[in-house]
């Protein structure tokens, strides 16, 4: 079954409907309340990886079908949509489209506060792509380190270490892109 909501939420809702049952009867499959189901399904709540696999499992649904092609159709993301991404207890990306590790490209926003700076990254296959949205960086690319302000964009392939640090005195924001996905 090929499912294009594009929540998880939604998807266990629409599964859940498609084999007529109960939020209550889902629930008890799953080990689960049906408060809780009701909380998943209108996404106002989080869902460990253990109670999503006693879902599927209740739904007699494999993990795989229910990932494969969750946003194939969807074109459009929201703020809502995207992914917070810690460094180290850091607050420092955001994805920007879910599940992009079956895509091309992986794109991000890099927030670094004045100070910061992200993981040096062994060279690797692909590209990188970056443009200054706010603030200035440097980045730092094997030996040489580019000084890029607001406006300014990079591209290089990914054959050499490389980071980017904020050494300036207030907040910079960048567009990252990685190709393949990297994040």
């Amino acid at each position: 079954m090929k499912i294009d909501k594009t929540s998880i939420g939604d998807r266990i809702k629409t599964l859940r409907q498609a084999k007529s049952l109960t939020q209550e009867e889902l629930g008890t499959r799953a080990g689960l309340t049906k408060g809780f189901i009701s909380q998943v399904e209108r996404n106002h709540t989080s869902l460990s990886v253990e109670s999503l696999i006693g879902i599927l499992d209740a739904l007699d649904e494999k993990p795989s079908a229910f990932f494969n092609g969750a946003y194939d159709e969807k074109i459009v993301f929201e703020p809502k949509d995207r992914v917070d991404l810690d460094i180290n207890g850091v607050k420092m990306f955001q994805i920007l489209v879910p599940a992009a590790q079956n895509r091309m490209m992986d794109p991000a926003l890099l927030i670094l506060a004045v100070g910061e700076k992200t993981p040096e990254e062994e060279p690797h296959e692909g590209e990188e792509f970056g443009f200054v949205i706010a603030g200035s960086v440097d980045l730092v690319l094997g030996a040489r380190t580019y000084k890029l302000k607001k406006g300014a964009c990079f591209f290089f392939k990914a054959k050499k270490r490389h980071y980017i640090a904020n050494r300036r005195a207030k907040e910079a924001v960048v567009l990252w892109v990685s190709s393949p996905p990297n994040f």
